[in-house]
Order: structure tokens, then sequence, then C-alpha cells
């Protein structure tokens, strides 16, 4: 096992393809992970190449630059089918380990990108190329033959997306880098040591003192985009730093994104759907407009905590919302058998991702956020990041009618006073049923409608949140049934309900002052009859709320 790298007495005359295999060394492999900083990267990065990907329907991915794993992993737990290659063993290895230590048995295959037909066979939807791989390739020759063997790797409609740091800013105006988006490590320095038009050196410093290098041909964005364009790429988009727009020497890095696809054809549909351009149905639209109001995400931010938005168990009048809702988390996690690390889970309709964060630190699940607010889902992201548990969990923007998951991706299914926005509530079941695997969990609360409800009594409600029904044990039971879906146990707090309500109403009129500054009065207006309006139903008895829990059998 080589430990030390050796580029002789004059490494800048190193300019081959095959050097790669001598850089990698184990004790450089070692590091790698200190560099990127895995939390960091997927904090900058967001789901951005998760959302190309499930924009283009895509379920099987080839990672042809698998390095120590970050991006296989990171689809793996967003639930795509990934196949990872890559040409060093050292870096496969690691990868391997990775993955291991999260949750999955990664499918690693050793290839050489300009015979990778020689050794993958199949067909994939896309074919990702990250953390400024092609630069290995120093002949125009090597970079033409990789490319096509990329797009020969997929499928008639496939994409390629690969990046690149941005040379043509070095190369014109020097070296700066914001050290934002790639490369994160704290205290670890990445810098160009000498550059040419066919060599860019770059050295590699740890906290230690440790100094790796690494000879790289640096490429200019124009020329690979018009190599894509030459291999037989019908349309090539380039994003800076994973905008679209940008100056050409402000991004650290370039994203290209190939397709197979001529403009004037139609991608097929996928179970995938279209997430991030999908036609929302008119009752999930209305909530989302909704929770993407200034308004709602300051008051809830506010009243809440910014950290939990459902109903909460109230053991007394003094309880505070943020303890409170924070019980109904621990009440349904001790209800899920088997809950561990290993455990894959979907929130729909997460809100801030409260829950998903208190899964991840107790449990070490790995977690998926689907959530139909853009803007709560900013606030998540943000608070994972602070949190440090950025990769543990994944906040997709999407609705839980059409769950951009496949068939059997996750083994529980967790969702808090959310399904009442859906207008097509079976279709929630049918789409839940199907992304749990066998013997998968569902468990969830809702407010619900009493089965002795009277006809009209809830329209107060009904108005404010613009539906036309809510749903019922009975109903939900008889869904499930259904389907397939084994009752578990179906836990009665209907009094917690008119408690919780009462307690924001509380907390409304308590904080109007502060409210005031940071919402219309307007909303707080509406808010405070609308609120009174689930305490009466609740004091009534109109309304039920509790867990109700299902399993697939």
């Amino acid at each position: 096992m080589i430990q030390k790298q050796a580029y002789g007495d004059n490494p800048i005359a190193k300019r081959k393809t095959d050097l790669y295999k001598e850089e990698y060394v184990h004790s450089f492999v070692q590091k790698w992970d200190d560099l990127i900083d895995w939390d960091a990267r997927a904090s900058s990065e967001g789901d951005f190449f998760i959302r190309l990907l499930k924009e283009r329907g895509v379920r099987r991915v080839l990672d042809v630059a698998t390095g120590t794993g970050f991006h296989s992993i990171r689809l793996l737990r967003a639930g795509f089918e990934v196949t990872s290659a890559d040409g060093s063993p050292e870096m496969l290895a690691q990868a391997f380990a990775n993955a291991k230590r999260a949750g999955f048995i990664m499918r690693t295959i050793q290839a050489d990108w300009r015979w990778l037909s020689r050794d993958i066979h199949n067909k994939y939807d896309a074919v990702i190329c990250l953390g400024n791989s092609l630069t290995h390739l120093f002949s125009e020759q090597d970079r033409r033959k990789a490319l096509a063997e990329f797009y020969t790797a997929l499928r008639h409609d496939g994409v390629l997306i690969l990046d690149q740091r941005n040379y043509d800013g070095i190369l014109d105006s020097g070296f700066t880098s914001k050290h934002v988006y790639y490369y994160c490590g704290d205290n670890v320095s990445a810098e160009p040591e000498y550059v040419d038009e066919g060599l860019a050196r770059f050295k590699y410093t740890f906290p230690d003192g440790e100094k790796f290098h690494l000879n790289m041909y640096p490429l200019r964005k124009e020329y690979t985009r018009r190599l894509m364009n030459e291999v037989g790429f019908q349309q090539v988009k380039t994003y800076g730093d994973f905008q679209e727009t940008h100056k050409v020497e402000d991004p650290d890095f370039y994203v290209h994104v190939a397709e197979k696809l001529y403009k004037n054809e139609e991608r097929p549909k996928t179970i995938l759907g279209s997430l991030g351009s999908q036609a929302y149905s008119t009752a999930v639209d209305t909530a989302r407009e909704y929770y993407n109001s200034s308004d709602a995400d300051r008051f809830y931010a506010t009243i809440w905590g910014g950290e939990d938005i459902h109903i909460g168990l109230y053991h007394s009048d003094n309880d505070s919302i943020v303890e409170a809702s924070r019980r109904t988390v621990e009440k349904m996690a001790s209800s899920v058998k088997n809950l561990d690390s290993k455990t894959r889970v979907l929130d729909i309709g997460s809100g801030y991702g409260g829950s998903a964060r208190y899964l991840v630190k107790e449990f070490g699940c790995q977690v998926g956020c689907l959530n139909l607010s853009e803007t709560q889902n900013k606030r998540n992201r943000e608070l994972n990041q602070k949190a440090g548990i950025s990769l543990a969990i994944n906040v997709i923007d999407g609705s839980f009618e059409d769950i951009p998951l496949p068939d059997g991706s996750v083994d529980l299914v967790w969702s808090q006073d959310a399904i009442l926005h859906s207008g097509d509530r079976k279709k929630v079941f049918e789409e839940v049923s199907r992304v749990l695997g066998k013997g998968g969990q569902f468990i969830f609360t809702d407010p619900m409608q009493s089965d002795k409800c009277p006809e009209d009594v809830l329209q107060p409600i009904l108005d404010r949140i613009h539906l036309d029904s809510l749903g019922s044990i009975e109903y939900y039971q008889q869904v499930a049934k259904d389907l397939g879906l084994k009752e578990v146990q179906i836990v009665d707090l209907s009094k917690n309900l008119a408690s919780h309500y009462a307690r924001v109403l509380e907390e409304l009129v308590a904080q109007h002052n502060a409210l005031i500054r940071v919402c219309t009065e307007e909303y707080l207006a509406t808010m405070q009859v609308g609120l009174q309006h689930w305490v009466d139903a609740g004091m009534s008895g109109h309304l039920t709320w509790g867990i109700l829990h299902f399993q697939k059998g």
C-alpha cells in the first residue's frame, strides 16, 4: 500500500492521465473527508443535484467519480438506485466503509472511464461525474473517450451531470476562492502551487501540517461544453456555484447538465414525477401558498419556537407549546417498532423538521423530509446545518400526493397534522403504501372530525383552511384496510386538541405586541378567530385527534 506521493525531481512535468493512481495514496484518502467536510458541503449545495435528477424522473444513477462516497450516499438516502465507480481502489474502499457506517451496502465497481463499457453493461438514467474529476484526464483523446463512454452508459433520455473548477478565473484573473461550496473543511487549504494552460498543480495543507498535491488539467468552461456537444449531447446547461446566472470570474465551480434528449423531445413520465415543476392539487397548492407566506412563517416560528408546528400533549395548563409539541414526537417514536440507525424514515408534511432532528439525534435514523413549503424547507435546512446533521436529513420540496421516491424504499412513514391539507387523502395513503417496504410502518397524527359530528358544524374551520372535509378515525381505518395495511394501534388523544389551540390562542394574545412587528394585523385577527373555532369545536366533541399507527404486511 503506497503511503507517500512521489512526483520525482520535476513535479510540473507530470502531465499524464494515469497519474491519479499514484496521487490518491492511502494517507491522502484517509484525510479526504476532512477536506470535503460532508456536513458543510451538504448544506452549501442543498438538494441541488437531487432536484436536478428528480426533475428528470431519474431512478438509476451511475456515479463514475465516487471518491469517498459523498454523493453516492446522499443519493442512496434520497431513494435512488446507485452504482458507485471510481478508478482508485483506495477511494472505493473508503467510500464502501463510509456507506456501511451510514447503513448502506454500496454497489462498487473499479473502472477506468476510457473503457467504462468493459466493466459496466447496464444503462442508467443519469451519470454523475462530480468533484472536479474530469480534470484528471490530460489528453483530449482521453477526455473525448471518457465523455463518449458516459454517453453510451446512458439511456436514450439520460442526463450527464459533470462539474469542474472555474479554471477560466484562475488562468485569466488569478486564484480566489470563497471556499464555501466544495472544499469546506475548517483549517484545510486547497490552493494552486503552479498554473499554466496545460497544468494546475494544487497543494492541500491539513491542520497537522501534512501536505499533498494533485496535478490536474485546467479545463476551460466553453471547451468542456464543446466536447460534450461533439460526443453527442444535445443540450448543455451550465450553472455557476449552483446558480444558472453568474459572472465568469465569480464561481468557484461550474456544473454542466448535458442531455441526450433533443429540445423537441418530451421526457417520459416516471414514478418519480417532475419534482420542482409539478402541478399540485388545488388543496395542496392552497396550503403551500399559505405556509410560504411571511405571516404564517413568522407566526409559527414565534409561537411554536420554529422547531415543531403540530399539536402537543399537555399535562397541565402551564405547559409551554414547545415542550408539549416535543412530547408528541417522543410518544410517537416510542410506539414505533425497532426504530434504530438502520431505519429509513420519510416525514411527509415535515414543516420545520423538528421531528426529523429528534429521530436523527435519538435513534441515528436517516430521514427524508417531504414538504410543500419552500419557506419552511429553507428554515429546516438551516436548522439541520446548525445542528450539524445536514447529511442525515434530506429535505425535499414536494407533495405527499405524489411522493418522489421509488416503491418499497422506506421503512417508516411519519406525519404530524399534515394529511388534513390534502384534497385526496386516499391518494396519500396509496402513495405511503407504495413507498413502504414489506413490514414498513405508517404512524401519523391528524385533526379529524368525530364520528358523531353534526353536518355543517365544522364549516367555519373548513372555510378557514379552504377544505371540503376532514378525515376521521373510521375513514382512515377503512382506507388502510382496503390497502392491506394492518392496524397496529389507535390512541385517542382528543382532549389535547382543544388544549393546544387554547394555548396557541393564549400566546397570540399575550405576545400580540411582538407579533404585530412581524405579522400583519389582518393575519393576526383572522388567526385569532380561526383558533377560537378550533377550541370551540374541540370542546364540543366535534373534533378528534390522536396517533394512528399501521403496518404493511
